[in-house]
C-alpha cells in the first residue's frame, strides 16, 4: 500500500507524469508554431513581402519527425516502465522465495537437532529408535529434495547441464523409472498407460528427463490429501508428438493459478493471503527442461478439490527414422 505522503513518488505516477509532460510539450510547440505561422502570415499580407521565403515545406516535415520521434520516446519510456514493473514483481517473487525456502531448510534441520539431542540424554526401545529414525530420515529427504531443487535450477540456468542426447523410448524410460525410484512412492498409487500399444521414440537428455519426472510425480504426492494419492500417467500419439498425460487425484489448482505456476519462484496462495505453497521452482524446472527437449508443458484443472493434469508435449521420432538410427 502506497503511503499518502509518498505518492508522487510511485513509478504509475512518475509514467503517467512523464508521457504526459511530454504530450503536453510536443502540443505546446505546435500551438506555438501555429500562433507564430499566424502573425507571419499577417506580416506577410500587410508588407506584400513573398511568402515562398517565409512558409517553406519543409517546416512541416521537421513537424511531422518531432512528432514521429516523440511517439517513439513514448513507446520507448511505456517499454521501459512494463520492464521495470516486472523486475519489481520478480524481485518480490524472489523475495518471498527466500524467506519460505529458509523456513524450509530451517524446520528440518531444528527437527533433526532436536531428535539427536534426544537420542544423546534417553535411552529407547527398538520400537522407538525405527519411530524417530523414520521422521529423521523424513526431515533428511525433505531437506535433500530442496538443495537439490536450487542445484538444478543453477545448473539449468548456466547451460551447464551434460548435452548428451540420446533416443530412446519413452514408454521405457518412464517405467525403468518408476520401477528405479518405486520406494519413494510407496504410499501412493502410480500406474502407466499405453492405450496405443506404440512406441515413442525421442531424443531426451537422461538425466533431465529423469529430473522433469521426479518433479512432476512429487508435486502430484506433495498436493494431494486423498487416501492414496493416485496418479495416471498415459501415452498418447499426437501427429508428430507424443503427450504424457499426468492425472492426480491432487487438491487441483485454481483458474487464477494455471497460467502462473511455471513462473520462477511462484507460490500458490500468495497473490490472496494464503500460505504459499512449495518452493516456487519445482514447474518452473520442468518447463525449462521441456523446453530444452524443444516441447512444453501445460497444467489443466477444474479447480481446488478436483484434482489437475499436467501434460508434457514432446516431439517424437518417426518410428522408420529411428529404427534407422538403432537397428
Amino acid at each position: 500500500m502506497i503511503h499518502r505522503s509518498q505518492w508522487f513518488f510511485h513509478p504509475i505516477f512518475i509514467f503517467i507524469f512523464s508521457i504526459v509532460a511530454l504530450a503536453a510539450s510536443l502540443a505546446l510547440y505546435i500551438y506555438w508554431y501555429m500562433e507564430v505561422s499566424t502573425g507571419l502570415k499577417t506580416i506577410v499580407t500587410k508588407f506584400d513581402l513573398d511568402t515562398a521565403q517565409i512558409f517553406t515545406p519543409q517546416t512541416w516535415v521537421v513537424i511531422l519527425v518531432l512528432s514521429i520521434l516523440v511517439g517513439i520516446i513514448l513507446v520507448g519510456i511505456f517499454i521501459i516502465f512494463i520492464y521495470s514493473q516486472k523486475m519489481v514483481q520478480l524481485y518480490r517473487m524472489q523475495h518471498n522465495f527466500i524467506n519460505n525456502f529458509t523456513h524450509e531448510l530451517k524446520t528440518p534441520v531444528t527437527s533433526l537437532h532436536l531428535y539427536l539431542e534426544t537420542f544423546l540424554k534417553h535411552e529407547f526401545s527398538r520400537d522407538d529408535q525405527m519411530k524417530y529414525l523414520n521422521y529423521m530420515m523424513h526431515d533428511v529427504n525433505r531437506l535433500s529434495e530442496n538443495t537439490s531443487r536450487i542445484l538444478n535450477l543453477a545448473r539449468i540456468e548456466s547451460k551447464s547441464y551434460e548435452r548428451e542426447f540420446v533416443t530412446a523410448n519413452l514408454v521405457d524410460v518412464v517405467e525403468q523409472f518408476y520401477s528405479h525410484n518405486a520406494h519413494l512412492f510407496h504410499d501412493c498409487r502410480i500406474s502407466i498407460h499405453n492405450p496405443s500399444g506404440r512406441s515413442f521414440p525421442a531424443r531426451i537428455n537422461p538425466s533431465l528427463f529423469e529430473m522433469l519426472l521426479m518433479n512432476l510425480l512429487i508435486n502430484a504426492i506433495k498436493y494431494n490429501e486423498s487416501s492414496p494419492p493416485e496418479v495416471a500417467i498415459t501415452f498418447l500419439p499426437r501427429k508428430r508428438d507424443v503427450y504424457i498425460c499426468f492425472e492426480d487425484n491432487g487438491i487441483g489448482i485454481d483458474k487464477v493459478d494455471i497460467k502462473k505456476i511455471f513462473r520462477k519462484f511462484y507460490q500458490v496462495g500468495r497473490s490472496d493471503n494464503m500460505t504459499a505453497k512449495g518452493s516456487g521452482i519445482g514447474l518452473y524446472l520442468v518447463q525449462s527442461i521441456a523446453g530444452i527437449h524443444k516441447g512444453k508443458v501445460v497444467a489443466q484443472s477444474e479447480g481446488v478439490g478436483h484434482g489437475s493434469m499436467f501434460t508434457v508435449m514432446l516431439p517424437s521420432i518417426q518410428e522408420k527414422k529411428a529404427q534407422k538410427t538403432h537397428p
